[in-house]
Order: C-alpha cells, then sequence, then structure tokens
C-alpha cells in the first residue's frame, strides 16, 4: 500500500532550526529598517541611481520612489544633471553596489 509523504518530506528537509529562522528574522528586521532611507545603487551599466528604498523581492530587484539616474562621467570632477525617474525599478543581476546615503541614516537615529 503506498504511504503519503509529509509535508516535510516532500521538502526533503525537516523543519528549519532556530538558528535559520533568527537569522531569516533579523535579515528581515534589517531590510525593514531601510525602508524609505535613501539609497544610491550603481548599476552594471555606470550608471547610478538615487532614491527612496520602498521595497525589493526574492530576486533582489529593487524599487526606489523619487528616483534620479546620473550618468557615467567622462570627467571624475562632474556628475552632470541628474535625471527625473520618479518611481524606478532595478533589477537585481544589474546591481553592481548599494549605499545607504549616511543623511538618511543619521535622520532616523535622532528620532528615535
Amino acid at each position: 500500500m503506498p504511504t503519503m509523504a509529509t509535508g516535510n518530506e516532500e521538502n526533503g528537509s525537516d523543519m528549519q532550526s532556530e538558528s535559520e529562522e533568527s537569522s531569516y528574522s533579523m535579515a528581515r528586521l534589517k531590510l525593514e529598517s531601510l525602508l524609505n532611507k535613501n539609497m544610491r545603487i550603481r548599476m552594471t551599466d555606470g550608471r547610478t541611481l538615487v532614491g527612496l528604498f520602498l521595497c525589493t523581492d526574492r530576486d533582489c530587484n529593487v524599487i526606489l520612489g523619487s528616483a534620479q539616474e546620473f550618468l557615467k562621467s567622462t570627467d571624475s570632477f562632474s556628475q552632470g544633471e541628474p535625471r527625473v525617474l520618479g518611481l524606478a525599478m532595478i533589477p537585481g543581476h544589474h546591481v553592481v553596489s548599494i549605499e545607504v546615503e549616511s543623511e538618511s541614516l543619521v535622520n532616523n537615529s535622532q528620532g528615535m
């Protein structure tokens, strides 16, 4: 007589250990603490987007609000005029680096 596999057996693993759950919770808390902070995202094509971090997903796509685009400058002294984009989605595979602007962190810690 065939036996039915339980939910845990179907996934090929037992329930998540407490340490995995706590690291997931800590990562989620860290991401939540960055919501509505100004971020600078450098992309593979040399562009830089600056805007408010609104959300991300499991594929590391990022949504920025009030985003501005800065083109890669040939002159190291000038960035040029930003192009206003508004709401922007950056595909995760195009992200080179993400920085939280320090003013955004300072304002948050003073407000608490």
